[in-house]
């Protein structure tokens, strides 16, 4: 479903859904507030062309002259997909392991700059759980359709890019000092490269504005960590 790509992190640049309709319904309110109001000596137009409206392009594309009830068609109704659903339970999941692994860096790192980095990732992922928890409560809870409900943990860490396997968690909770900061600093930047690779993913297939925003939030809070580990010695 996913590709990983060199290790580096992901630079991505995005249609901004949540500006878009702010720029649109700005222009349909100005575009209504001018069409109702007339001086009192104004004539009366018979057949008067309707008010048009600039609507901006998508990356790449030139902005286009729409009339006003053409925009307000255009504009996107917000209402989450498929895409949107499997991100958010795909995410809840992918975070958890990285809470799994700051939690092994409290008493096994000996680095003083990897057991800030580990607070630091759990410090911004809980919230983003509890985030997300609550944006599946309010459109009704999962929609998961592959694998069933016994095997949907094996299945999401087998298809998830990015996720430690049992193997790599099972080395990590055996590591101590110096061993153990090497290992975490790798599995941690390829699960933020993981996640980036998900929230990118997202952000091209989904269609709600709140799981836009969540996952732009992803983009730049691990990419912003990724180069802190990298320049850990």
């Amino acid at each position: 479903m996913y590709r990983s790509k060199d290790g580096n992190a992901l630079t991505v640049k995005v249609f901004d859904r949540a500006k878009w309709l702010g720029v649109t319904a700005l222009a349909l309110v100005a575009l209504t507030v001018s069409g109702c109001y007339s001086g009192t000596d104004a004539p009366a137009k018979k057949s008067a062309p309707g008010p048009s409206v600039i609507a901006p392009g998508k990356p790449g594309e030139p902005a286009r002259t729409l009339s006003a009830e053409d925009a307000a068609k255009e504009v996107p109704d917000g209402s989450p997909n498929g895409a949107d659903f499997e991100y958010v339970e795909m995410m809840i999941v992918h975070h958890g392991q990285a809470l799994e692994m700051t939690e092994l860096a409290k008493h096994q790192a000996k680095s003083s700059g990897v057991k800030r980095i580990a607070s630091r990732i759990a410090a911004g992922q809980r919230p983003e759980i509890d985030a997300m928890k609550g944006w599946l409560k309010n459109h009704g809870g999962g929609r998961r359709t592959s694998g069933d409900a016994g095997s949907g943990h094996n299945h999401d860490h087998a298809t998830m890019p990015g996720m430690a396997t049992e193997a790599q968690l099972k080395q990590l909770r055996a590591a101590r000092g110096v061993a153990f900061d090497e290992l975490f600093l790798k599995l941690m930047i390829m699960h933020h490269n993981g996640a980036i690779v998900m929230a990118t993913s997202a952000l091209s297939d989904g269609n709600n504005v709140q799981v836009e925003e969540m996952a732009n939030e992803v983009i730049a809070q691990q990419t912003s960590e990724i180069s802190r580990m990298r320049a850990m010695p």
